[in-house]
């Protein structure tokens, strides 16, 4: 029996994007403005994935999500050809330094975002078939290595912790987990050894003014950003980073914006939406009878939580900069839109829970 609405994680999310919209302007301004003699260009962009988005969003909130179930090969399959199409020069498109994108005008597709969810769905229906769990790590271990082909590792980083998390929860062994986080550690690095700009983000991670103009730059930024934000900020669009001192601040780095402008108290505002959508998610989550609802519902809200959990902990400096965008906030129109469908998918599974 279907059940209504989450109108809670509606409203949740149509908030955080609406204020991330709010946001982007604020923080693009000035550098839109400068770049391309339209300061609205970037908020102008992320509105039509928005609406795109909010329109998928509803769309398939209204699909029975065992549709995905039969559909899982074929997404999966898909997502695989993006991913080694985007790798060949003149289809992919290189952006700070990644193959990453397919260009289309002044827009950029990210297949590897669409692969987030195709992956969850895909391992969501061979754990609601199979308990060996050897394949579907393999398989990811291929999935992550692509990825890495762009380069792209905080990308690669969220999918496989995502994956993690649906295993464990399908009943893989706790030690078993830890010996992979060990051999995980390893493999990181061995990545770190063989590529130096890694290195450096390393280093300057430890000690960001041992190159406080070179690769410590961003972050230091992004700290001088939040400090002067106090209870209540500077107030909306006084932000003095974003002129020029913060590197492209309405991407990665756009909660060091909101700190500044909007203080402790906008962190604690949109802290609370975060919360309020992740834990309705996991609720959703527990309250699905269906083994592969159950996975695809936890699977999702594992990836949100990941990945806001690294951008935060990149922008306050507890870990190196991946280059991962803020979910619903950050300027990037396949984060946003894939999120957005994401939450669809949420929607219409909380429309069977018991």
């Amino acid at each position: 029996m279907k059940r209504k609405v989450e109108w809670l994680l509606v409203l949740s999310v149509i908030f955080l994007a609406l204020f991330g919209l709010l946001m982007i302007y604020s923080a693009s301004s000035i550098w839109a403005e400068y770049k391309y003699h339209d300061s609205l260009r970037y908020v102008k962009n992320q509105g039509i994935f928005f609406l795109i988005g909010l329109f998928l969003m509803y769309g398939i909130s209204k699909i029975p999500y065992r549709y995905y179930y039969d559909k899982a090969n074929q997404i999966i399959f898909g997502c695989v050809l993006l991913l080694v199409l985007v790798l060949i020069p003149g289809i992919g498109s290189v952006r700070n330094g990644s193959r990453s994108w397919f260009g289309i005008g002044s827009f950029g597709i990210q297949p590897s975002e669409f692969t987030k969810l195709g992956l969850i769905i895909f391992t969501s229906k061979y754990l609601t078939n199979h308990k060996k769990f050897y394949p579907i790590l393999l398989f990811t271990l291929f999935i992550f290595g692509l990825i890495m082909l762009q380069p792209d590792f905080g990308t690669g980083t969220i999918l496989v912790m995502s994956i993690l998390g649906i295993v464990f929860i399908a009943g893989m062994d706790i030690s078993f987990l830890v010996k992979l986080g060990i051999l995980g550690v390893v493999g990181v690095v061995g990545l770190i050894a063989i590529a130096p700009y890694r290195l450096a983000r390393i280093l300057s991670f430890l000690n960001p003014w041992s190159d406080p103009l070179g690769s410590g730059f961003q972050i230091i930024q992004s700290l001088y950003a939040i400090g002067p934000g106090g209870l209540f900020g500077l107030g909306f669009g006084n932000s003095i980073q974003k002129h020029f001192y913060l590197p492209e601040p309405q991407t990665d780095f756009i909660f060091s914006i909101i700190s500044e402008e909007f203080g402790f108290a906008g962190i604690l505002l949109v802290a609370s939406f975060f919360l309020t959508i992740i834990i309705t998610g996991f609720r959703i989550a527990f309250k699905t009878e269906d083994p592969f609802g159950k996975y695809l519902c936890f699977g999702i809200i594992f990836c949100l939580s990941f990945q806001t959990v690294m951008n935060l902990m990149v922008v306050v400096g507890l870990i190196p900069v991946t280059g991962v965008t803020l979910p619903f906030l950050s300027y990037g129109g396949s984060s946003l839109l894939i999120t957005l469908c994401s939450m669809g998918v949420v929607l219409n599974i909380s429309r069977y829970t018991r």
